[in-house]
């Protein structure tokens, strides 16, 4: 991933996780998995544990710990009412970003 991406992405991963967690509820090797599927291929498990405990601190999410069959209780996040806000914003506000960026790509006309 090129250092571009690697930014731009930065700015955006905590919506798309967010996004994540709103089919359903997820644990975090769960997230990293989807991610990869949705073509993030190189995004790294360790960021989005760091990102997951940020959206928790943030109050974005609710934690559940479950019990696991392979090793210590699992984490698993689902999207509470301030995150389904917070998801909301972020799409007004990428869509308003996606509109901009295309009329500019247009030449501004």
């Amino acid at each position: 991933m090129g250092k571009q991406m690697t930014e731009m992405l930065k700015g955006t991963l905590e919506g798309i996780v967010l996004a994540s967690l709103s089919g359903r509820p997820a644990y975090g090797y769960e997230i990293t998995s989807w991610l990869r599927d949705q073509g993030f291929a190189d995004i790294a498990e360790g960021t989005v544990y760091a990102l997951l405990i940020r959206l928790e601190q943030k109050l974005l999410v609710d934690v559940e710990k479950v019990p696991s069959e392979k090793g210590p209780p699992r984490k698993v996040y689902t999207l509470n009412a301030e995150g389904l806000e917070y998801l909301d914003e972020f799409w007004r506000t990428w869509g308003f970003l996606a509109d901009r960026l295309a009329h500019l790509h247009q030449g501004g006309k």
